[in-house]
C-alpha cells in the first residue's frame, strides 16, 4: 500500500483509508451498515494486513457507537493504527451541544477519547464550518488540545475555500496549530472541489482526505441506464449529494465500465484509482459492510490506469466552469492552475 505524507506534516498515511460509518447501525445510519465488534475486528485486521493505517470515524456516527466499536475492535492493533475522528455535530439537546466553540469541542473530544478507549486522537477534525464561532476560538481550542497531548494533529472537513484559507492565515499569524488536512467530498461525479479546495491544498500544503469517493454509491457500478436502482442503499436512506443528473451518472459509469473490463477490475475500483492520481489527494476513505466489499475496494491500490484512460474519465466527467473559473481558463494563458503530483 502506497504511503503519502499528510499535508506538510511528517505523518504518513495509506493512500486508501478505512471509514467506519458502517459501524453501529443506529437510526439513520442503519441502512449504511450495522457492523458490530466481531465483524469490525475482521475488517480492521484485513485493512492492516493490506497496509491501511488510517481509520476514520466521527462522534455523530450512530450516536457514538461507531467510535465505541472502533475502539473495542482495534484492541492490540491500536499501535499500528492512526485514528481520525471529528467533532461538531450535536449528541445532546442543549444549546451548547453543537458547533466548534471551545466549550463544545473540548467536551466532544474528551467524550470521543472515552468511547475510543485511547489516550490520544491522531487526527481531530472539525466536522463542519461554524459561521457563528470565531475561527480564532476554534483554532486556539485545537491548539490547546494538541498541547495537552489529547490530540496529535488537527484538520477540518467541509469547509469553504475562504474559510480554510482564513483558518490557515490565523494559525500562521498566531503561531498555533495549523490544519494538516481537509476532508472533502470529491469524485468523478463531484469535481467542484477542483475550483477552490484542491488549489488551496496545492498552495498551502494541506492534505486531502476524500469522503464518499463512490458518490453515495452512484459510482459503485450498481446504477446503470435501464436497470432498477438498488434498494436499501445509502442513497435511498440519506439525503443525496445535491442535485444528481442521472444521465451524467450513466455516461460516466459507461466509460468506467469499459476501463474496468480492460483491467479485470470492478467499476468501484476505477473510481478509487481515478482519485489516487488526482493532484493533491492524500487518501480516499473507503467503507465496507463486509469483507467482500472491503477486499474489492482495497484491490484498487494494486493496479493503475493509463494516461489515456484518465483523460477519458476527465472528459466524460467534466462540467461547465462557473465564474470566475471560466475567465481564468479562457484568459489566464495557462497561469491559472498550478500543476502538481498526487499526494
Amino acid at each position: 500500500m502506497e504511503m503519502r505524507f499528510l499535508g506538510r506534516s511528517g505523518l504518513q498515511v495509506s493512500v486508501l483509508s478505512f471509514g467506519t460509518m458502517t459501524f453501529g447501525g443506529d437510526e439513520r445510519f442503519a441502512a449504511i451498515g450495522s457492523t458490530k465488534v466481531d465483524e469490525a475486528r475482521n475488517l480492521i485486521a484485513e485493512c492492516i494486513d493490506k497496509g491501511v493505517n488510517l481509520f476514520d470515524t466521527a462522534d455523530v456516527y450512530s450516536n457514538g457507537d461507531s467510535e465505541r466499536i472502533l475502539g473495542e475492535a482495534l484492541g492490540q492493533h491500536r499501535k499500528d493504527a492512526l485514528i481520525a475522528t471529528k467533532g461538531f455535530a450535536p449528541l445532546g439537546s442543549g444549546p451548547n451541544d453543537l458547533g466548534s466553540s471551545r466549550h463544545h469541542l473540548i467536551q466532544a473530544c474528551e467524550a470521543s477519547l472515552l468511547r475510543l478507549k485511547t489516550d490520544y486522537i491522531d487526527l481531530y477534525q472539525v466536522h463542519n464550518f461554524d459561521a457563528f464561532t470565531p475561527l480564532e476560538e476554534t483554532l486556539r481550542t485545537l491548539d490547546d488540545l494538541v498541547r495537552s497531548g489529547k490530540v496529535r494533529y488537527t484538520g477540518c472537513s467541509n469547509f469553504p475555500g475562504w474559510g480554510l484559507m482564513k483558518a490557515v492565515a490565523i494559525s500562521d499569524h498566531r503561531a498555533i496549530e495549523r490544519f494538516v488536512s481537509q476532508q472533502i467530498y470529491y469524485s468523478l461525479l463531484a469535481r467542484e472541489a477542483e475550483n477552490e479546495l484542491v488549489p488551496a491544498r496545492l498552495d498551502q500544503g494541506i492534505g486531502i482526505l476524500v469522503w464518499s469517493p463512490l458518490a453515495f454509491g452512484l459510482l459503485s457500478g450498481k446504477y446503470r441506464r435501464g436497470q432498477p436502482e438498488p434498494a436499501n442503499s445509502r442513497l435511498a436512506s440519506m439525503d443525496g449529494p445535491g442535485t444528481v443528473d442521472k444521465e451524467r451518472v450513466y455516461a460516466i459509469v459507461h466509460v468506467m465500465d469499459q476501463i474496468a473490463k480492460t483491467h479485470s477490475a470492478s467499476v468501484a475500483q476505477v473510481a478509487l484509482n481515478y482519485l489516487r492520481v488526482k493532484p493533491g489527494v492524500t487518501s480516499a476513505i473507503i467503507g465496507a459492510r463486509n469483507q467482500h466489499q472491503l477486499g474489492d475496494n482495497l484491490a484498487a491500490a494494486e493496479w493503475n490506469m493509463s494516461e489515456e484512460e484518465i483523460r477519458s474519465l476527465d472528459e466524460v466527467s467534466s462540467v461547465p466552469l462557473s465564474y470566475p473559473y471560466w475567465h481564468h481558463a479562457r484568459w489566464g494563458s495557462g497561469r491559472a492552475v498550478r500543476p502538481a503530483r498526487p499526494g
